[in-house]
């Protein structure tokens, strides 16, 4: 535990470009939760604006990453914080999945370990 990872980006979602993204990485994960990320990202965006990204941080920590152009007065920060304490806590069991799923795949970490550590 703690070591240091790359960033990892999952998905995201771009409001200007009107472009979803999704890292091929992560392909394996079940389509229903491909599809809920990419419900998230898109609905994010078209309610708030601006860039949105999941990320697995250098911690190895799942984090939503919202950014704007610095002229852009349709995007919503407040808005923003609120949507993503929202996706937080409606989609809790969807996060945990895939925070266990890049655990246990993309970094190779033993799931009886990760199993044990949450009390499961």
């Amino acid at each position: 535990m703690g070591e240091k990872r790359e960033r990892v980006v999952v998905c995201g979602a771009n409001s200007y470009e009107q472009k979803y993204y999704f890292n091929p990485d992560f392909s394996k994960i079940p389509q229903s939760l491909q599809d809920e990320l990419r419900i998230i990202s898109v609905l994010f965006t078209q309610e708030v604006g601006g860039v949105f990204t999941i990320v697995f941080d250098e911690e190895g920590e799942l984090v939503f990453e919202t950014d704007a152009d610095e002229f852009d007065i349709t995007y919503d920060e407040v808005s923003s914080g609120l949507l993503i304490s929202e996706i937080r806590r409606n989609r809790a069991e969807l996060l945990e999945s895939l925070q266990l799923y890049y655990k246990v795949f993309i970094c190779g970490e033993d799931i009886n370990d990760l199993i044990g550590e949450d009390g499961v």
